[in-house]
């Protein structure tokens, strides 16, 4: 079996490639949304068929990963992310950019899943915290595919020109990840899929994830309002020209990522608890400098949240694979299911929001959004692993 750094480093690739692949179409929304005519509300709502195609996928990763395998899943799926990412680039009216979104959705929702599986029994076998350096890959590929496609849109290169290749380049990057990883059996002791059945009653299931969906959601809002919303506020909050608004999503893709590199050693020291409690904090801050009028505050502020959200995803769903009574996959599963329906109105609301009272009120959003995670953080527990698998 190949060795557990090996196996955390195919493991990274595979996020990676995940981030670059959605992340190159992220800084070319102000330009659609020029080109298409759309407003804020009509926005919103585009985006938001993203997490509705999550939505619908969301019960395929479990099955999927036990009759295929996760690392298979992540290859065959991401190719479809590609796909629909690229198609984007000829998407004449809102409605056809909805449906590439929703494609996208559709795929990224297993994928998810099946590469944060792989993420979590490298964890296992390395016997020490490394999901949120997982993670921080996925930021990292965020901002070498966001950085790209901002290089690419203020130089006023053809979309299609730039999303055709990066697709092909997070399809490469995901492809070469099961070859690092090697064979990679489920963890001993993790629940046979038929445990899911015996499973009598759902609601001591649903008492214990609901914190960590709540906590997730707070994470994948915060990563929401960075993918759709960063360079939008930035032309008007931060000033800055449409051309060369993905710098907003960089800056915010870029914190979290070191946040994440950082985590785990973090969560090793103090626990999960408390690395997120003080992520809250930082977030919520956060908020206040981007809705403060100055440009400096504001890419500050953008900063601050990345910082603040990058480790709480990972650590939510450390926590959802180890739920008494489900198998691995299906925690996580659960978790990432219900965090995508929260996720649905994300947009929505800040695009109501900012039509109502301007989108400096609707990045209030944040503030709050940071409060709760401080109060809810202590439910994730310590940062303790299980023991290197044999």
């Amino acid at each position: 079996m190949p060795s557990s750094r090996r196996q955390v480093a195919g493991a990274g690739l595979l996020f990676a490639g995940n981030g670059a692949t959605f992340a190159a179409l992220l800084p070319w929304y102000p330009l659609l949304t020029r080109e298409l005519r759309l407003g804020p509300a009509e926005f919103g709502l585009i985006v938001a068929c993203f997490a509705v195609g999550a939505i619908l996928s969301s019960t395929l990763p479990a099955p999927l990963i036990r009759r295929f395998g996760p690392l298979p899943v992540c290859v065959a799926l991401t190719s479809v992310l590609a796909a629909a990412v690229a198609a984007a680039a000829w998407a004449p009216t809102g409605a056809l950019l909805a449906l590439c979104l929703f494609a996208a959705g559709f795929a990224d929702a297993v994928v998810d899943v099946a590469q944060n599986v792989v993420g979590l029994r490298a964890q296992t076998r390395a016997g020490r915290p490394v999901l949120s350096s997982m993670h921080a890959l996925w930021s990292l590929g965020g901002v070498a595919g966001g950085a790209v496609a901002t290089a690419a849109a203020a130089s006023g290169v053809d979309m299609w020109v730039h999303l055709v290749p990066a697709g092909v380049v997070g399809v490469v990057a995901v492809g070469v990840g099961p070859w690092l990883v090697g064979p990679m059996d489920a963890p001993s002791g993790e629940a046979p899929p038929h445990a899911d059945r015996r499973l009598r009653r759902w609601a001591p299931v649903l008492r214990a994830v609901l914190p960590l969906v709540v906590i997730a959601v707070a994470g994948t809002m915060l990563e929401d309002v960075a993918n759709n919303w960063a360079a939008l506020s930035a032309v008007e909050l931060g000033g800055v020209e449409a051309g060369a608004a993905g710098i907003a999503f960089t800056v915010v893709i870029g914190s979290q990522c070191i946040g994440r590199f950082t985590g785990d050693a973090l969560i090793h020291r103090f626990g999960r608890a408390a690395v997120a409690r003080s992520g809250g904090a930082l977030v919520a801050a956060g908020g206040l400098g981007i809705v403060s009028g100055q440009s400096g505050l504001f890419f500050a502020g953008l900063a601050a949240v990345g910082l603040g959200c990058a480790t709480l995803v990972p650590s939510a769903l450390t926590a959802a694979s180890r739920v008494p009574g489900l198998a691995e996959g299906t925690g996580v599963m659960i978790v990432s299911w219900l965090m995508r329906l929260g996720f649905l109105g994300t947009s929505p609301l800040v695009g109501a929001i900012a039509d109502g009272a301007g989108l400096r009120a609707a990045m209030l959003v944040l503030m709050l959004t940071g409060v709760a995670v401080l109060l809810l953080g202590r439910h994730l527990g310590g940062g303790d692993e299980a023991p290197p698998a044999p």
